[in-house]
């Protein structure tokens, strides 16, 4: 048996009012007010968002790292599950049975796209002309999305977050990632993203307080047709971000038991 554990921080962040909240005729925020819009007319995604929530809190109530179902399972609102091929989902059975202990996260590795859309830390979305950049407080790390018309690379070198390249379609922004190196976890129940997926998401800001992401996983590689599900990001306002670096005082691997 492997027992693996991830440490991670009290909530605590940066609190500052933030500039520019509608607000109900009681003065409390409106986060049912339209979405705002940038200079060019396009819905402004700016701003720090957590994820959706979506699972209900235990009996002693939902403390620290309490993240929602689709970072167990990313296919959790599929009525039928992932399409595996079968490869994929052996691999995912063998890592579940292994409690995770080749899992990036609980080495303190990037994570991919998908679980970083997924794990319950705060995201910065800063919108440009011709690019998206999206901070995140795990490990510090960022996101480029480029709106500035370029193709996607023809050979690229893989990565963990792959490359990004949008446009929109209305009110939607539609971002194509390809790119991908293998090993990456979909999420910590272990179901895989090859190197010869696309993930396709697109984007809209429903209002003021809420970001709906549709992605779209299109990998033959180890499924045998694409899939999409439905993520919502929530507003957080008045804060920001705070670093968290895994390997900060880190105690967890010398602990991995294999028995």
């Amino acid at each position: 048996m492997i027992v693996a554990a991830i440490a991670v921080p009290l909530a605590a962040q940066w609190n500052y009012p933030t500039a520019g909240i509608p607000r109900t005729a009681d003065g409390k925020p409106n986060l049912s007010a339209p979405a705002p819009r940038t200079a060019d007319g396009k819905p402004d995604f700016s701003g720090t968002w957590d994820v959706e929530h979506n699972r209900p809190c235990p009996p002693e109530g939902c403390i620290d790292f309490y993240a929602p179902q689709e970072f167990g399972n990313i296919a959790w609102g599929l009525k039928d599950g992932l399409p595996y091929q079968p490869w994929a989902l052996e691999l995912a059975k063998a890592r579940r049975a292994s409690l995770r202990k080749d899992d990036p996260l609980s080495h303190c590795l990037p994570i991919g796209i998908l679980e970083l859309q997924t794990i319950p830390m705060f995201r910065k979305t800063i919108q440009l002309p011709g690019l998206l950049l999206i901070v995140h407080e795990y490990n510090a790390s960022y996101r480029q999305i480029f709106t500035d018309g370029r193709p996607p690379p023809i050979d690229p070198q893989p990565s963990w977050n792959g490359y990004s390249t949008a446009k929109w379609e209305g009110d939607t922004l539609v971002v194509e990632t390809t790119g991908f190196r293998d090993g990456i976890w979909l999420d910590t129940g272990g179901d895989p993203i090859t190197d010869a997926a696309k993930v396709t998401e697109r984007i809209h800001r429903v209002n003021y307080g809420r970001l709906e992401v549709e992605v779209t996983v299109n990998d033959p590689k180890a499924y045998t047709k694409p899939w999409t599900i439905k993520l919502n990001q929530i507003l957080q306002l008045d804060t920001d971000l705070l670093d968290y670096v895994c390997l900060e005082n880190e105690k967890d691997l010398e602990h991995f038991v294999v028995k």
